[in-house]
This record gives C-alpha cells, structure tokens and sequence, in this order.
C-alpha cells in the first residue's frame, strides 16, 4: 500500500454522512494518512456515539451541519443516498472538487493484483444474488465475501489484512451514480422497475446510473432476457473487447444464456458448444426458496460465478449451503393447514409481484408508505390468486381503489390502523379469510416507517402474531 499511502497522506478529505459507509470511508482515509473532515446534518444518539468513535481515531466531525464545505477540502466522499443537488455538493462544484462515493473510493484504494470484483444491480434480488453468487465462489475454494450494499463495506474487504480471491459486490444505483470509474470483471442487472425516482429525476436516469455497472467488463455482461431494459443497457455498455452478452431466463436457454429445463438449472453460455450442448448447474430445488424469482437470482449469481471460471459442481454446491435472510419469503409456521409466510422485505410493487407470483391461493397482507407508487399492474397481474387481501397503514387506500377496480370480487378487510398493534389484527383478520391450502402472505408493496421502525421489525411483528395463533393466544 506504499503508493497509496503517498497518495492520500496530507490531503484533506470531506465524508458526507455518519452511516456505515461514511464511518468506513473515514477510518481507510484517515489511516492512509489522509486529514479527514465527517460532516453529518444530525444531531442524535447515534450520531454522536458514531463521532465519539471516530474522533478518537483522528478524524473530525460535524454534526448539524451537513451543507457546508469544509476549508480547503480536496475531495468528498458521499455516502449513498446524499442527493445529487445537496448543498454540499453544490459548493464543491463551484469551486472544483470532485465528489465521489465509497465504492469510487474503494476501487480507487485497489493495489496491484487486487481481488476482481463480480458486480450486482437490479431494482430486487441484488443481496440475495450477490449472498448466493459468494457461497457458490467459495464452494469452489476461493476467498470471497459478500460486500458493498450488503454485508461488509466494499472499502473494508478492499483494505482487509488477508486478501480475497474475488468479490461478490452488491451496488445500488446511488452507489454507481458515484463511480464513474468502476471497471468490474463481469456485472449483472438483475432487472428494471420504477424506484428511487424522487433522488435520480428520471426512469431514465436511474436506468441510467443502474447501466454504469456494465462499463468496462473484460467478461460478461449479465442480463435478464424477460427484461428488455436490462439487455438494452448491456447494449448501451462500453466494454473491453471480447466480453460477451449472457442472458438467463426461466425457459429453455437459448446459446449464450442459462435457464431451465426440466426443473434443472442449464448453461448454454460457459460450454465448448453453446450451440450444441449444455451444461447441467443444479435442480431447481437446489435453491430456496425455488420461488421463479429466486431461481431467476441463482440464474444470474451462476452465470457471474461461472463467466470467473467456476465449475458446475461447485454452483451446486454453493446454491445448497446459501440460506436466505429473514423477512424474503420466510415460511413462518403452517397453522390449520394455512401457510404463513414473511416477505416483508417486498417494500415496493416489483418486489411484491414476484412475491405473490409464488403461490397459487393467498391471503394478501399489504400496505404502508406507498412512496410514489401505483398498484393497478400490481393487483391486475395477481387477482387470480388472490383468496382475500387484509390492508393496513398509511397508504393503503390506494392499493384499495385497485383493488375495486381489478378485482372487485376479492374480499378486502380496510383496517383503518397505522399502530404496530395492527399487524396482530391484520393476521387474526387474514386467518379467517383463508382456508386449508392457502398461504397468508406479508408482502406490502410499501415501505414500513409509517408503524414500524423497519421492514424487519415489520416482519418480526408479523412472525409474533403468527406464533400466537400457533400457541391459540390470538383470540379477542
């Protein structure tokens, strides 16, 4: 690290932001010699116990002032989410110095023959793609880890004492906003739906921000083929010459592509003969759960996995040991013949089709902050399935009126509650509109702080209340 070292000692560096990212971004600069100034605009408990902990470590922080740029900064590093147009950044400009974010900075602080990065986007399915894509590369012996959005830092793997083999790094589109020289050595998108809008202005330009991850892959660019918006990007890409499009779909592959036959994973791209022959990966329920939109995650975790050299054995051998985490379609308890499933984590309508898309007869928990979003599409595609819909929280008026216009045959409990108490009622009430069969699920299409502090904490609710049916606790 003696080149970097000469790099960054003595320059004066500006964080933006106090979260983990921030904190990371602080300490790697600070211990490259580097005079580091964390503003943060809030004041609370955890902002100070945060600045405590850095302070200690050299580094000085504002709180309460998140706007104004410290004298004489040479760089700033933001931490996602800040907004584009920030006043911090504004001032930057105007007097010349750049802003970049903590992965820039991490594929920055990268030395000779550091670990390739195996890079994954997408609106839904990028933790659970890049926790399987770093199981199946250890399955294979290598040193990898499950970093960025997810997990540890990406700065803290890049500067970690023992190096790793590869990186399964997950970024969002405010990361890749910041990283305009991110180069990995093969990328994914996932797939394409409207979110984050009110921070990147336009479809366009999220889709935008979410196609930078393609740039510069020496190998594959990674697409989903039942979303034209993600193969649009591939095609919009700059590339190194060579790296080839790899498409995965839940058909039969096509040459250059995995998919499904007969309820096996294939490859038709990483073979002699992809014109020919194809590669059996895994059996469908090798992955869990072996939901269409999770083995459409293992697709894409597989394809990174192999475009890096990874054999058939050890993508399944990696999809058997990846354990999904709590709150994405989490089967809770079967009581009475009902399946109760968590899928808090389905905080927006893309999230939530795919959840509902899973099961053939359910009871729909479902509602919160609808931040911006439309359920026309949503309800239209999944009235079919639908036994009965219980809705709570904030917004769920307007999942509602969808409701009456697309499936107005379908029985709807409105309870008119934003309390956490809710959650227990909403189960008592989904309870007793579902019948033997039938899977009561929790994926509300909405974020949760208008009653809960997170989607966790929101899933946790649920997961009690469905405990207490179990124990015969949930009468009134």
């Amino acid at each position: 690290m003696g080149g970097v070292q000469v790099k960054w000692d003595g320059s004066r560096v500006t964080v933006a932001g106090l979260g983990v990212s921030g904190a990371s971004a602080a300490r790697a600069l600070a211990g490259l010699g580097a005079r580091v100034t964390v503003v943060d605009g809030g004041r609370g408990e955890r902002q100070r116990a945060s600045a405590a902990e850095l302070e200690a470590d050299g580094v000085a922080v504002r709180l309460g002032d998140g706007t104004t740029l410290p004298d004489a900064t040479e760089l700033v590093v933001t931490s996602p989410g800040w907004q584009p147009e920030s006043p911090l950044f504004t001032a930057a400009a105007e007097v010349g110095v750049e802003v970049i974010g903590d992965v820039e900075l991490a594929w920055r602080l990268r030395g000779p023959g550091a670990a390739p990065w195996l890079a994954v986007t997408g609106t839904n399915g990028k933790t659970t793609t890049v926790q399987m894509l770093a199981e199946i590369l250890r399955a294979e012996g290598l040193r990898a880890a499950a970093v960025g959005n997810v997990g540890t830092p990406v700065l803290d793997a890049v500067l970690a004492e023992e190096p790793y083999d590869v990186l399964a790094v997950e970024l969002s589109s405010y990361q890749l906003h910041w990283a305009p020289s991110l180069r990995p050595h093969s990328a994914a998108v996932l797939n394409l739906a409207p979110d984050h809008l009110d921070w990147h202005g336009s479809m366009a330009a999220y889709a935008a921000d979410k196609g930078r991850i393609y740039q510069g892959n020496t190998i594959a660019c990674v697409y989903n083929a039942a979303d034209p918006a993600t193969e649009e990007l591939v095609r919009a890409a700059d590339v190194e010459e060579g790296c080839r499009a790899v498409g995965f779909t839940l058909g039969a592959p096509g040459p250059s592509q995995l998919g499904v036959v007969d309820g096996l994973l294939v490859d038709r791209a990483f073979v002699p003969d992809r014109w020919r022959s194809a590669q059996e990966l895994a059996g469908a329920d090798d992955v869990s759960p072996p939901a269409p939109h999770n083995i459409a995650n293992a697709l894409a975790a597989a394809a990174l996995a192999r475009a890096y050299g990874v054999g058939p054995a050890a993508v399944r051998d990696g999809l058997r040991a990846f354990q999904p985490d709590a709150h994405r379609i989490a089967r809770v308890a079967d009581v009475g013949g009902v399946s109760y499933v968590d899928d808090s984590k389905a905080t927006n309508t893309h999230a939530t089709e795919a959840s509902l898309a899973s099961f053939d007869s359910i009871v729909w928990i479902a509602g919160g902050l609808a931040k911006g979003a439309t359920f026309d599409g949503l309800v239209g595609g999944a009235a079919q399935r639908l036994r009965g819909v219980v809705l709570i929280g904030a917004d769920r008026a307007l999942i509602h009126e969808s409701l009456s216009r697309h499936a107005p045959e379908v029985p709807v409990v409105d309870l008119d509650r934003t309390d956490t108490g809710a959650m227990a009622a909403a189960v008592r009430e989904a309870r007793a509109l579902a019948r033997p069969g039938d899977t009561v699920l929790l994926a509300p299409a909405c974020a949760s702080m208008d009653m809960f502090a997170n989607y966790v904490r929101r899933g946790e609710a649920f997961a009690e209340a469905v405990r207490a049916l179990e124990d015969g606790g949930a009468e009134e």
